[in-house]
Order: C-alpha cells, then structure tokens, then sequence
C-alpha cells in the first residue's frame, strides 16, 4: 500500500501484533489493517493452520487464508523458545494492539499475563476472543456453528417441523470479529484520555447472542400471548422456528418465481400501504377492500394464505421481473441472491465490496471487500503475506537484528 494512501487512513500510525489464526480472529484484524493499521501476523513457523485447509490448489495457500488476511504483514516466530519470548517481548513493547484468539490461559503460559503485557507496555490495548465467557462453558472448544447453537440462532433458525439450522452467515467467528474491532476502537479512544491500554474480551457466544435479541424480546412477549406477527399456529414456552418469517412488524416471505430453481426467490414484506398494490399485481383487487383481508390485523391470522396468493402470481415471473413490479409500486422486497449471483453482480464491483486481487502464487483471486466506507480513509484491498515474508524487513529494518542473527535464527527454528 502506498505511504500517500496509509497516511490518509483513520488507524494510520497504529500497529497491531496479530496473534490470531482461522477466522474469528483474522477478520477483526483484517478490518484494523483495512481502516490502515500496520497488522503484522505473528504466525509460528508452520503458518497459520488455514493456510492448508480446504485448497483448491495444489502447494499454496488456501482462499481461506487469503480472504481473512489481506493488507497485512507476516512474520514467523516460535514464542516457546527462550529467543522467540525476548523477540515476542519487543514486538508487545512496539504495538498499540495486541489480538489473540487461542484457548483459554494459552498467553499466559507463554509467560505474558495481562500483568506481565502491561509492564511491557502499559498503553497497550490487549484483545481475546474466547469462545465463552467465565463459567461452565469457559473450557468448550468453540467453532463457528458451536456458537450459533448456544448463542440463540439455532433453535430459532429453520422451520417449525424442522430441526434447528445453521446461518450460511458466519455470525460466530466473523461476527465476533466485528465485536471485538468495535472494542479495540473504544479501548483506543479511551486511552487518548487515559494513557492506559485496557483489556478487551469478546466471546462468541455473547456475539451470536447480541445478534439474537430480537428472538430474547420474542421470548419475554410469549407470557402475553401467542406472537402474531409469526405463522406458526401453536405456541409452547419459547420462541419457536418460523421459517422465512420477517421477525419484524411487517409480516415478509420468500415468495417462489419463475422457473423454479433453489434461488428463484423474492422476499416480499407486507406494509399496510402495499396490500392494495399487491392485490392489484396479483389479480385480486377485490381483497383490498374485503374486511377479511383489508387490514393488518385480519390478515395476520392467515399469513401463509396471503403468501401463498402472492405466490401465485410470482412463480410465473422471473425473479428480476417480480421484482422490478413489485419496486414500481414501493413494496420492500429483494431477490434471492445466489453465491454465483454475488460474485458476479456490477454493483457490488462498483462498491468495491467484490474486488479481484492479484497473488504471487494463486493468481488472481476473487475476494470480498470493506464493508466500512469512510469518506477519509480510503481503503485498498491488499492481497494476504506468503509465509514470513517481511521477516528482514520486521526483525532487521525494524528491531535492527543483524542479518547473521536472522540467518541462525532460522536455521535453529526460532523464526
């Protein structure tokens, strides 16, 4: 990235020591290193385990990688080895933000306690992403859809004679790591006042559950009554599945088009103001003035009714030609956008939200973009570190080593 454009950066000036491996971890500092912090991932001499997993080619390192590490620097250290310590030490002392994602009490076994961080360096914002928060799950490994079932989401994803399901959204790990940047963010603000770094612990499932609030405000309306606004007929003591239901005030629907296929799909919501519309789109004018479908409350009793007329009429369209009436006349509604859709869509390209990055082993590969848009912090999608590659450029150019020391360094598994 050019020095002009770093310079320009909200976070310019700041350096972040990456500790994190996977996901949860690596996309919080991928948004640091895109809002132009100096990210260098500290990996140890095997790399970051996704660099291997799911490749879809041969000896280089994978989209997983690729796509959660971009605009950052790598630098190889093996921190168990007495060298390694005094090396991780320096770098603590040079950083603003440290982030990790291991276990629970691996830093600390390393010998760096939050006490220890901060003798080091007393201004430094310490973050951790941890699984669960203190208690009976504090030591449950923890993955993306672990998270998802004990944060809230899969017992209300899905439909009611279904089981509980997965989001395709990586609410787990990348929501996380959305949580945790807007901590750092805070922490850093604060010690503008301060002086003082602080520690900053963000859980996956606390994160899955502050994305689910709405199904927590759905469980506490339940001792009122049956939730109307839901299509289910029978309600037990807590939030059931509701399939494609809005969870909104305004009822809503994946609706089937033309010709059928798995995303032929537009979801439609209701408003008051649109009955009379839609009922004309679909050839039902007559029920915009009959009592039993005029108002919102007469038709939320027969919501799937109501869905299955719209229906009717929509799944003789195409997808883009329901849309395109269903807009005309103002009525919310998006279609069903396909992973192939995505990536080939103009718009999201024109917003730089689907960038094409160039890779010195891979080639160009297709990855998204920052979906944080500042009027003066531009950002340009860099493409991930190889391996260690700003190694001389980090222990030499930065923490002056001599090229003989790196050389024995290496070859004695140090670095």
């Amino acid at each position: 990235m050019s020095q002009a454009l770093e310079a320009n950066q909200a976070l310019s000036g700041i350096r972040v020591l990456d500790m994190t491996h996977v996901q949860s971890g690596p996309s919080a500092t991928q948004l640091l290193a895109w809002l132009g912090a100096d990210v260098i991932k500290l990996e140890n001499v095997t790399g970051d385990i996704t660099r291997k997993q799911l490749r879809d080619l041969p000896d280089v390192d994978s989209l997983y990688f690729t796509m959660l590490n971009c605009n950052k620097r790598s630098i190889t250290l093996n921190t168990k080895s007495e060298r390694g310590k005094e090396l991780l030490t320096e770098l603590i002392r040079r950083s603003d933000i440290l982030v990790e994602n291991f276990g629970p009490g691996a830093v600390d076994r390393m010998g760096f306690s939050w006490e220890r961080i901060q003798e080091i360096n007393p201004r430094l914002v310490y973050a951790s992403i941890k699984g669960f928060g203190d208690g009976p799950y504090t030591k449950f490994k923890a993955y993306e859809v672990v998270a998802q079932a004990m944060g809230g989401s899969m017992s209300t994803t899905g439909f009611e004679d279904g089981p509980p399901l997965a989001t395709g959204a990586q609410i787990g790990d990348s929501g996380t790591g959305v949580h945790c940047v807007a901590g750092i963010l805070a922490a850093l603000y604060q010690r503008t006042h301060t002086g003082r770094g602080q520690r900053v612990n963000v859980a996956m499932q606390h994160a899955v559950l502050n994305l689910c609030r709405v199904k927590l405000r759905d469980q506490q309306r339940l001792a009122h009554g049956p939730l109307a606004e839901y299509p289910n007929e029978d309600f037990g003591d807590e939030v059931p599945r509701s399939g494609n239901a809005s969870g909104g005030g305004q009822p809503g629907w994946a609706v089937k088009c033309a010709p059928g296929g798995p995303n032929d799909y537009v979801y439609v919501i209701v408003q008051p103001v649109g009955w009379e519309p839609i009922t004309r789109l679909i050839g039902r004018p007559e029920l915009a003035d009959d009592p039993e479908w005029a108002s919102p409350e007469a038709r939320l009793p027969k919501l799937a009714k109501m869905f299955q007329l719209i229906e009717e009429w929509s799944s003789t369209l195409p997808k883009w030609e329901v849309l395109e009436q269903l807009t005309a006349h103002n009525i919310p509604c998006g279609p069903i956008l396909s992973t192939k859709e995505i990536v080939e869509d103009a718009s999201l390209a024109a917003n730089e939200m689907i960038v094409e990055v160039d890779h010195p082993e891979r080639g160009s590969f297709t990855t998204v973009g920052s979906p944080l848009k500042l009027s003066d912090s531009p950002v340009r999608v860099e493409r991930s570190p190889l391996l260690g590659e700003h190694n001389a450029e980090v222990y030499v150019g930065e923490l002056g080593l001599g090229d003989e020391e790196v050389r024995l360094l290496k070859t004695n598994g140090v670095i």
